[in-house]
């Protein structure tokens, strides 16, 4: 699942929706959304963005923190180092070649390292 996946889902638990009468509301299909929640489904495009904010009310910040959120979920990612040191290239790559054999811990402490704070 993407971190907007989390908070989509969130949303429409809030809401008390399911994932059939929210793909009905914005007529798309039930198995577009489940993919986009899963990360299964590429980048959320802007108008698709504003169709679910209007759908759960939201706006301004938290508009704006979904989008990020949207930004941080795309389920392929492509690095170019191309400019930066070597250390940045293989940085880059280790990562690539890691990701999926860190655990939990591992993770949340290289994102704490990456997240700037507010």
């Amino acid at each position: 699942m993407t971190p907007l996946g989390v908070r989509l889902r969130e949303l429409r638990r809030k809401k008390g929706v399911t994932l059939s009468e929210m793909a009905t509301a914005l007529d798309v299909t039930p198995a577009y959304l489940s993919a986009l929640e899963h990360g299964k489904r590429g980048q959320l495009t802007t108008p698709r963005l504003h169709q679910i904010c209007a759908y759960f009310d939201i706006i301004w910040d938290e508009a704006d923190d979904l989008r990020r959120l949207a930004d941080l979920s795309r389920p392929k990612v492509t690095i170019d180092t191309a400019g930066l040191s070597p250390e940045a290239t293989e940085l880059a790559n280790r990562l690539a070649e890691k990701i999926g054999e860190l655990d939990e811990n591992e993770i949340e402490a290289l994102l704490a390292q990456l997240t700037p704070t507010k």
